[in-house]
Protein backbone atom coordinates (compact mmCIF):
# COMPACT_ATOMS: atom_id res chain seq x y z
CA UNK A 1 0.00 0.00 0.00
CA UNK A 2 1.54 3.53 -0.65
CA UNK A 3 0.87 6.70 1.49
CA UNK A 4 0.20 9.80 -0.17
CA UNK A 5 0.10 13.22 2.70
CA UNK A 6 -3.21 14.92 2.79
CA UNK A 7 -2.03 18.27 3.09
CA UNK A 8 -1.07 21.89 1.62
CA UNK A 9 1.65 22.70 4.38
CA UNK A 10 5.08 23.04 2.76
CA UNK A 11 7.09 22.21 5.70
CA UNK A 12 4.98 19.15 6.05
CA UNK A 13 5.70 18.09 2.39
CA UNK A 14 9.18 18.60 2.88
CA UNK A 15 9.89 16.54 6.28
CA UNK A 16 7.70 13.61 4.76
CA UNK A 17 9.84 13.31 1.76
CA UNK A 18 12.46 13.29 3.54
CA UNK A 19 11.46 10.73 5.80
CA UNK A 20 11.24 8.43 2.52
CA UNK A 21 7.79 7.49 3.06
CA UNK A 22 5.18 9.06 0.72
CA UNK A 23 4.86 8.91 -2.77
CA UNK A 24 1.96 11.45 -3.49
CA UNK A 25 0.19 14.39 -2.10
CA UNK A 26 -4.14 15.35 -1.84
CA UNK A 27 -5.43 19.03 -1.55
CA UNK A 28 -8.91 20.21 -1.16
CA UNK A 29 -9.96 23.55 -0.96
CA UNK A 30 -10.39 23.65 3.26
CA UNK A 31 -6.79 22.93 3.48
CA UNK A 32 -5.48 25.07 0.53
CA UNK A 33 -7.62 28.07 2.74
CA UNK A 34 -5.88 27.35 6.38
CA UNK A 35 -2.78 27.37 4.13
CA UNK A 36 -3.03 30.86 2.20
CA UNK A 37 -0.30 31.99 -0.26
CA UNK A 38 0.24 31.44 -4.03
CA UNK A 39 -1.16 27.66 -4.74
CA UNK A 40 -0.46 27.32 -7.91
CA UNK A 41 3.57 27.89 -7.54
CA UNK A 42 3.07 25.57 -3.89
CA UNK A 43 1.29 23.07 -5.92
CA UNK A 44 4.51 23.40 -8.90
CA UNK A 45 6.75 22.82 -6.06
CA UNK A 46 4.84 19.62 -4.45
CA UNK A 47 5.29 18.11 -8.02
CA UNK A 48 8.55 18.44 -8.61
CA UNK A 49 9.47 17.56 -4.84
CA UNK A 50 7.34 14.55 -4.35
CA UNK A 51 7.72 13.30 -7.94
CA UNK A 52 4.32 11.47 -7.59
CA UNK A 53 0.69 12.52 -7.95
CA UNK A 54 -0.88 15.46 -6.38
CA UNK A 55 -4.21 15.76 -6.39
CA UNK A 56 -5.58 19.61 -6.62
CA UNK A 57 -9.79 19.81 -6.78
CA UNK A 58 -11.71 22.05 -9.19
CA UNK A 59 -14.17 24.48 -7.73
CA UNK A 60 -16.71 24.57 -10.65
CA UNK A 61 -20.17 22.76 -10.02
CA UNK A 62 -20.83 22.68 -14.07
CA UNK A 63 -19.04 20.41 -16.34
CA UNK A 64 -17.97 23.38 -18.24
CA UNK A 65 -16.50 25.07 -15.49
CA UNK A 66 -14.69 21.93 -14.53
CA UNK A 67 -13.31 20.65 -17.82
CA UNK A 68 -12.07 24.16 -18.15
CA UNK A 69 -10.44 24.32 -14.21
CA UNK A 70 -9.14 20.26 -14.96
CA UNK A 71 -7.37 21.50 -18.02
CA UNK A 72 -5.77 24.68 -16.74
CA UNK A 73 -4.56 22.57 -13.73
CA UNK A 74 -3.63 19.62 -15.50
CA UNK A 75 -1.25 21.86 -17.80
CA UNK A 76 0.59 22.81 -14.80
CA UNK A 77 2.50 20.07 -14.39
CA UNK A 78 2.54 16.04 -15.62
CA UNK A 79 1.73 14.52 -12.17
CA UNK A 80 -1.31 16.72 -11.36
CA UNK A 81 -4.83 15.01 -10.74
CA UNK A 82 -7.54 16.28 -11.03
CA UNK A 83 -9.69 15.77 -7.93
CA UNK A 84 -13.71 15.72 -8.56
CA UNK A 85 -16.80 15.16 -6.02
CA UNK A 86 -18.54 12.61 -7.42
CA UNK A 87 -21.85 14.41 -9.16
CA UNK A 88 -24.13 13.18 -11.99
CA UNK A 89 -22.09 16.30 -13.80
CA UNK A 90 -18.53 14.92 -12.82
CA UNK A 91 -18.86 11.74 -14.03
CA UNK A 92 -19.23 12.98 -17.82
CA UNK A 93 -16.13 15.13 -17.05
CA UNK A 94 -14.30 12.24 -15.67
CA UNK A 95 -15.28 10.65 -18.58
CA UNK A 96 -13.81 13.36 -21.03
CA UNK A 97 -10.74 13.91 -18.77
CA UNK A 98 -9.72 10.18 -19.03
CA UNK A 99 -10.11 10.20 -22.82
CA UNK A 100 -7.76 13.40 -22.56
CA UNK A 101 -5.07 11.49 -21.00
CA UNK A 102 -5.90 13.56 -17.35
CA UNK A 103 -5.66 11.63 -14.55
CA UNK A 104 -8.61 12.14 -12.26
CA UNK A 105 -9.23 11.29 -8.47
CA UNK A 106 -13.39 10.96 -7.15
CA UNK A 107 -13.22 12.45 -3.75
CA UNK A 108 -16.15 12.50 -1.43
CA UNK A 109 -17.05 9.18 -2.48
CA UNK A 110 -19.61 7.79 0.82
CA UNK A 111 -20.76 4.87 -0.96
CA UNK A 112 -19.81 1.42 -2.87
CA UNK A 113 -22.40 2.49 -5.86
CA UNK A 114 -20.34 5.88 -5.92
CA UNK A 115 -17.29 3.86 -6.39
CA UNK A 116 -18.97 1.73 -9.21
CA UNK A 117 -19.65 5.02 -11.33
CA UNK A 118 -16.42 6.22 -10.67
CA UNK A 119 -14.60 3.43 -12.20
CA UNK A 120 -17.14 2.92 -14.60
CA UNK A 121 -16.19 6.46 -15.85
CA UNK A 122 -12.33 5.91 -15.72
CA UNK A 123 -11.44 7.50 -12.80
CA UNK A 124 -7.63 7.07 -12.17
CA UNK A 125 -8.76 6.85 -8.00
CA UNK A 126 -11.29 6.71 -5.89
CA UNK A 127 -11.55 8.55 -2.44
CA UNK A 128 -13.60 7.07 0.22
CA UNK A 129 -14.12 8.97 3.43
CA UNK A 130 -14.31 6.56 6.12
CA UNK A 131 -13.65 9.06 9.00
CA UNK A 132 -16.03 11.33 8.03
CA UNK A 133 -18.46 7.82 7.84
CA UNK A 134 -17.29 7.28 11.47
CA UNK A 135 -18.56 10.35 12.41
CA UNK A 136 -22.28 10.02 10.87
CA UNK A 137 -22.02 5.94 12.72
CA UNK A 138 -21.16 4.11 10.06
CA UNK A 139 -18.13 2.05 9.35
CA UNK A 140 -15.91 3.50 7.10
CA UNK A 141 -13.26 0.21 6.51
CA UNK A 142 -16.95 -1.94 5.65
CA UNK A 143 -17.05 0.74 2.32
CA UNK A 144 -13.29 0.21 1.67
CA UNK A 145 -13.84 -3.73 1.82
CA UNK A 146 -16.90 -3.63 -0.32
CA UNK A 147 -15.02 -1.45 -2.76
CA UNK A 148 -12.38 -3.85 -2.72
CA UNK A 149 -14.22 -6.70 -3.65
CA UNK A 150 -16.16 -5.23 -6.11
CA UNK A 151 -13.09 -3.84 -7.99
CA UNK A 152 -11.38 -7.27 -8.12
CA UNK A 153 -14.60 -8.88 -8.75
CA UNK A 154 -14.89 -7.21 -12.11
CA UNK A 155 -11.00 -6.17 -12.93
CA UNK A 156 -11.64 -2.45 -12.49
CA UNK A 157 -8.39 0.04 -12.96
CA UNK A 158 -8.95 2.47 -10.21
CA UNK A 159 -6.87 2.62 -7.15
CA UNK A 160 -8.98 3.18 -4.01
CA UNK A 161 -7.49 6.01 -1.81
CA UNK A 162 -8.15 5.97 2.00
CA UNK A 163 -9.38 9.44 2.71
CA UNK A 164 -10.59 11.15 5.91
CA UNK A 165 -7.67 9.12 8.02
CA UNK A 166 -8.25 9.91 11.92
CA UNK A 167 -5.76 7.35 13.51
CA UNK A 168 -3.01 5.15 12.83
CA UNK A 169 -5.57 1.72 13.65
CA UNK A 170 -7.61 2.97 10.01
CA UNK A 171 -3.78 2.86 8.34
CA UNK A 172 -3.36 -0.66 9.37
CA UNK A 173 -6.77 -1.73 8.86
CA UNK A 174 -6.78 0.10 5.11
CA UNK A 175 -3.56 -2.06 4.11
CA UNK A 176 -4.79 -5.16 5.42
CA UNK A 177 -7.93 -4.87 3.49
CA UNK A 178 -5.41 -4.29 0.19
CA UNK A 179 -6.72 -0.40 -0.26
CA UNK A 180 -3.73 1.30 -2.81
CA UNK A 181 -3.22 4.22 -1.01
CA UNK A 182 -3.96 5.52 1.99
CA UNK A 183 -3.80 9.40 2.19
CA UNK A 184 -2.78 10.85 6.00
CA UNK A 185 -2.09 14.49 7.53
CA UNK A 186 1.09 14.64 8.69
CA UNK A 187 0.32 14.40 12.48
CA UNK A 188 -0.97 10.77 11.68
CA UNK A 189 2.24 9.55 9.51
CA UNK A 190 4.16 10.99 12.86
CA UNK A 191 1.71 8.82 14.99
CA UNK A 192 2.70 5.68 13.02
CA UNK A 193 6.42 6.20 13.37
CA UNK A 194 6.55 6.89 17.22
CA UNK A 195 5.84 3.77 20.02
CA UNK A 196 6.08 4.16 23.39
CA UNK A 197 8.25 0.31 23.96
CA UNK A 198 10.23 2.20 20.94
CA UNK A 199 10.92 5.53 23.08
CA UNK A 200 11.60 3.54 26.51
CA UNK A 201 13.98 1.16 24.45
CA UNK A 202 16.12 4.08 22.87
CA UNK A 203 16.40 5.27 26.58
CA UNK A 204 17.42 2.12 28.03
CA UNK A 205 20.10 1.71 25.44
CA UNK A 206 21.32 5.15 26.14
CA UNK A 207 21.24 4.44 29.62
CA UNK A 208 23.03 1.22 29.89
CA UNK A 209 25.53 2.75 27.07
CA UNK A 210 26.27 5.72 29.39
CA UNK A 211 27.00 3.62 32.71
CA UNK A 212 29.27 1.62 30.30
CA UNK A 213 31.52 4.32 29.88
CA UNK A 214 31.41 5.85 33.60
Amino acid sequence: MKLFLDTANQAEVEAAVKMGVICGVTTNPSLVAKEGGDYIQRVKYFCDLVGGPISVEVLANDAEGMLREARELAALHENIVIKLPITAESLAVIKQLTAEGIKTNATLCFSANQAILAAQAGATYVSPFVGRLNDIGQDGMTLIEEIRTIYDNFGYDTEIIVASVRSPRQVTDAALIGADIATIPYKILMQMVGHPQTDLGIAKFEADWAKRNS
